[in-house]
């Protein structure tokens, strides 16, 4: 019993010591001007457009010529188009259409993409920008690393005649290489390949991608002559791409 008041003593130090310990940390954890940690905002679009009715009717007819010269249920069909396969359609939608006309026969596709970061950190839109820069550096590795947009029409600085992907041995005018796009979304670029497979006739496919915010767009038209000898020319075909990816982006942004 003689150590018993020195016991409660003891006792009654720790406890004040305790209380004192807590009551710093949390003045620690709590220090002012202390940066505080926030997710990174979610992107603009939480939904996708339906693919198949993102292109006006009026615009196929002028994509698809010979469409009009079949019948009223087989032109439907056509202008229905073909959903591609995807697995989420929160994710990704497109669409494909095809004609085929006397002279040549051409084919559309649009494809959407909405990126998500699942990194609280990142940004849906930083995501984005990681996922178009990746695939404008595969589309036109001479602009690699370059964040500036070229004015459209103007060529690649420092790039040969013949399109990133390869096009005629013959080559295209400077503006319509392959190139940066300027006033399409928040950053877009075009790609133009022009090949042969086997003793058909050459193929041109355009394509036309742009970001808006964390969608992705892609566009992609090809035209192939049924002449062997003739050439489909690129600078129709990249106009009516572009055309349609602006229609598309005005769509986005309404």
């Amino acid at each position: 019993m003689a150590y018993a008041p020195g016991v409660a003593l003891l006792a009654a130090l720790v406890a004040g010591c305790s209380a004192g310990s807590g009551a710093g940390d949390a003045g620690a954890d709590s220090k002012p001007g202390s940066p505080t940690v926030t997710a990174a905002p979610p992107g603009k679009y939480r939904t996708l457009p339906q693919s198949c009715r993102a292109v006006p009717r009026t615009t196929l007819k002028d994509l698809l010529p010979g469409a009009e010269d079949l019948p009223e249920e087989q032109q439907e069909r056509l202008y229905a188009g073909t959903p591609a396969v995807t697995y989420d359609n929160d994710r990704k939608v497109g669409c494909r259409w095809k004609s085929e006309a006397p002279d040549a026969s051409r084919n559309l596709s649009v494809d959407f993409e909405r990126v998500v970061s699942y990194d609280p950190s990142v940004s849906d839109d930083d995501r984005a920008r990681e996922v178009f820069a990746k695939q404008q550096d595969t589309a036109l590795p001479q602009m690699a690393g370059r964040d500036g947009a070229t004015p459209s029409g103007s060529s690649s600085t420092g790039s040969s005649t013949t399109p990133a992907t390869g096009t005629d041995g013959g080559g295209s005018p400077d503006d319509l290489l392959p190139r940066l796009l300027d006033g399409l979304g928040d950053a877009a670029f075009l790609d133009d390949a022009l090949t042969r497979a086997g003793s058909t006739a050459q193929h041109r496919t355009v394509s036309v991608v742009f970001r808006t915010s964390n969608v992705i767009v892609t566009v992609r038209y090809t035209e192939q002559p049924a002449r062997v000898t003739e050439v489909p020319d690129s600078e129709e075909l990249q106009d009516k791409a572009q055309a349609l990816a602006r229609k598309l982006s005005e769509t986005l942004s309404e």
